[in-house]
């Protein structure tokens, strides 16, 4: 995939501001929508790593001459990372940039972990993402877990609270109600 190419996403989150000494003073940066967590954060690391690697060694390896070289293919993670903060891939600075900006969100981001009973869909985490980083915090990284024995709904875990949306959390706190009609019905 072309670095200029655009993905569609759902509205960007926040920008955080990251400083380089190489590029800007300071540059706006921020997560598409598309990586959701962590798991994608390092993944983008190590091919950016890896792209940095192959044009190092393209760079050896050409004879002098004017033209760009060509990129090798990307993920469609990080081309979207790089055409929605407007950087080339080409550049080493703006690598580096975002180099750098991936190491600060795994470092400052807040994590939240969601379980559900059955594995959401794409459409559906995107939808959660977007509202997580536009209501919550701009580089919110979640984590997905199932957790089968929920029935429906969600358990949601940050680092200091956990709230249990789920029918079975619901049943349980409506047992005595439950009982107390079972026992009514069963008298009548």
């Amino acid at each position: 995939m072309a670095p200029s190419a655009s993905v569609n996403s759902a509205s960007p989150a926040p920008a955080v501001s990251v400083p380089s000494a190489s590029h800007e003073l300071s540059k706006q940066l921020h997560l598409p929508i598309l990586v959701f967590g962590a798991v994608e954060v390092r993944r983008l690391q190590r091919e950016l790593e890896a792209l940095e690697g192959s044009l190092q060694q393209e760079d050896i390896r050409k004879v002098k001459t004017s033209h760009q070289p060509a990129l090798p293919r990307v993920s469609r993670l990080l081309d979207a990372l790089a055409s929605e903060n407007n950087c080339s891939l080409l550049k080493q600075p703006e690598r580096q940039l975002l180099q750098n900006f991936l190491a600060q969100i795994l470092v400052s981001a807040p994590g939240i972990h969601m379980s559900f009973a059955s594995d959401p869909s794409a459409a559906f985490m995107a939808k959660i993402v977007a509202w997580l980083r536009s209501n919550v915090h701009p580089n919110a990284l979640l984590q997905i877990g199932l957790q089968p024995s929920i029935a429906a709904g969600c358990v949601v875990r940050t680092s200091n609270k956990v709230l249990d949306l789920s029918l079975r959390q619901h049943f349980e706190t409506q047992k005595a109600q439950f009982t107390d009609a079972l026992i009514k019905k069963a008298a009548a």
